[in-house]
């Protein structure tokens, strides 16, 4: 007797999270990162996923154009691209944040990969021209390659209004790294993005 199997399984999507410490899990047990935490949550909701874990601590967007052609390999479907945050401490010139993140978009463009563009908000000290141009190049670069855009990966720990409780209870003790429970509720937030992200 022949047995045919009637339905096709499902391919597992992988996503591959391009970034810095933010992404990377600095300060936490693996299992507390970012990527690990993501997976767990896209699990729990059905989907069948693998989160690759593509952030270097430290890293520039000038970094993350240097290795994104590695990280973009045939099977990612869907790329997380979060970067700018150490471009930012180092008050590097949002031009050239800029041009790295367009060119990251470029090669992700070719390569036929869907692209979730993590922000940032810019705080104040650099001037109201640096906050500008940093916080309006992801939108804009959003809208040029069609990506979507989820507009700043701390906001959901800004939800609740009083900034200094929101450090004290979900950042670790550097005050720029979000502790196991802050990066559960990033994750919660930017969580409905990743699902539009690899919707069919």
């Amino acid at each position: 007797m022949i047995l045919t199997v009637g339905m096709a399984q499902a391919e597992t999507k992988t996503i591959a999270a391009l970034g810095d410490s933010l992404t990377q899990g600095y300060g936490l047990p693996i299992e507390d990162g970012f990527v690990p935490q993501l997976e767990a949550w896209l699990l729990a909701k059905g989907e069948d996923v693998e989160v690759i874990n593509a952030g270097v601590s430290g890293d520039t967007t000038a970094g993350g154009l240097s290795r994104v052609a590695w990280t973009l390999t045939p099977d990612v479907d869907a790329l997380i691209l979060n970067l700018g945050g150490n471009d930012l401490l180092r008050g590097i010139d949002p031009a050239v944040s800029r041009a790295n993140l367009d060119a990251i978009l470029q090669l992700a463009t070719e390569a036929g990969v869907d692209v979730l563009l993590v922000g940032l908000d810019a705080p104040s000290n650099y001037g109201t021209d640096y906050e500008v141009a940093f916080e309006g190049m992801f939108p804009d670069l959003a809208g040029a390659y069609d990506a979507d855009l989820y507009e700043n990966f701390f906001a959901p720990l800004e939800d609740g209004g009083d900034v200094n409780a929101a450090r004290a209870a979900y950042m670790q003790a550097d005050g720029i790294h979000p502790n196991a429970a802050g990066v559960a509720l990033i994750v919660s937030g930017i969580g409905p993005s990743v699902l539009e992200l690899i919707a069919p």
